[in-house]
């Protein structure tokens, strides 16, 4: 794998484009949560196939789908990441989440079951949380089984996190925003129930709300137990992909204080719910779900409230790198 351009903010993002064997561009991010220090959080998020083949409606990393990522080449992105701040491998953050969700549909992907067996021993990283995120395509079932197992042998004690992006109860619209065969709500439930044990985490389920995009707090309340499950609403992205799809954002980036109603119904009901919005100047960097700075490059067109990459054209990485790690090749060509 070789690092060929590096977008972001030290204090905030940074986007990684690198050509892997077969010639082919993917991209990982890692970030931080400001005022937190990297010494408490940190965030790698890596990508599982090259392009991906689900499509969603608000994501633009979807299409020009080439197949999945090696085992290898999966944890190619997460050695650099590490090998430029913590080159002996000791990780020494006291939340350290690597997320499968830049590029790809995990669950289509069984080399992410291998990572996840491999990852403990790699790294020494005492705080280390690895975070499946998936839309539940309905061919996963084997996927999903070994995850399970996976999570009870190796991430025991709620060091393992599952989310479904769901985006809407109603299932005519969900199919639409998501457009592959899938797990049903009632199937999401059935699964989730098995998965968290006493200890663990909940499942998380993830909704990228928009505005007309129902969440019907009855049908959330009659499957799916605030026991085992929790809430986390976020921002539609300004993607090129939503905005052709005429997609806009229930929740305002710019407006954290705001009281949504849904909210409101959602916690009388016993739900933990996360209102998710973070920095928005990761849509600038291009750092956010959804969003994939290779579009933009390619693109001609400019978006009101996201990609300013170049702008954030980190030049500074290169003598860093190879200073950490002098077995990784420059991040420039």
């Amino acid at each position: 794998m070789r690092v060929v351009r590096t977008f972001g903010k030290e204090n905030l993002a940074t986007v990684y484009l690198a050509e892997i064997a077969n010639g082919t561009v993917i991209e990982f991010v890692e970030s931080l949560q400001p005022p937190i220090p990297r010494e408490e959080k940190w965030v790698l998020i890596v990508s599982t196939m090259s392009g991906c083949p689900v499509r969603c409606l608000m994501c633009d990393a979807g299409g020009d789908y080439r197949g999945n990522l090696s085992t290898d080449e999966i944890l190619a992105q997460i050695d650099y990441m590490i090998s430029r701040r913590f080159p002996q491998r000791f990780v020494p953050v006291v939340k350290f989440k690597i997320q499968f969700a830049r590029m790809g549909e995990p669950a289509l992907n069984d080399n992410v079951l291998e990572v996840l067996k491999i990852l403990p021993k790699r790294y020494s990283a005492a705080g280390l949380m690895p975070c499946i995120s998936t839309v539940a395509p309905y061919g996963g079932h084997h996927f999903f089984r070994t995850l399970l197992q996976i999570k009870e042998l190796v991430y025991s004690g709620g060091r393992f996190q599952l989310q479904f992006s769901i985006h809407t109860t109603d299932e005519n619209l969900r199919d639409r925003l998501i457009p592959i065969r899938k797990w049903s709500l009632e199937q999401i439930a059935e699964y989730g129930e098995r998965f968290v044990q006493d200890g663990n985490r909940k499942v998380t389920l993830n909704f990228a709300l928009g505005t007309g995009m129902p969440l019907d707090t009855a049908i959330i309340r009659q499957l799916f137990s605030p026991r085992k499950f929790l809430i986390k609403i976020t921002p539609i992205n300004p993607t090129y992909t939503a905005i052709a799809h005429g997609l806009t954002s229930y929740i305002d980036p710019y407006g954290s204080q705001k009281n949504y109603e849904i909210v409101g119904k959602l916690r009388n009901l016993d739900y933990d719910v996360l209102l998710s919005i973070g920095e928005v100047e990761e849509n600038l960097i291009g750092s956010n779900c959804g969003q994939y700075v290779r579009r933009y490059l390619k693109s001609v067109r400019t978006l009101e409230h996201g990609y300013r990459s170049e702008e954030y054209r980190i030049c500074a990485a290169t003598k860093q790198s190879k200073q950490t790690n002098p077995q990784i090749p420059s991040p420039f060509s």
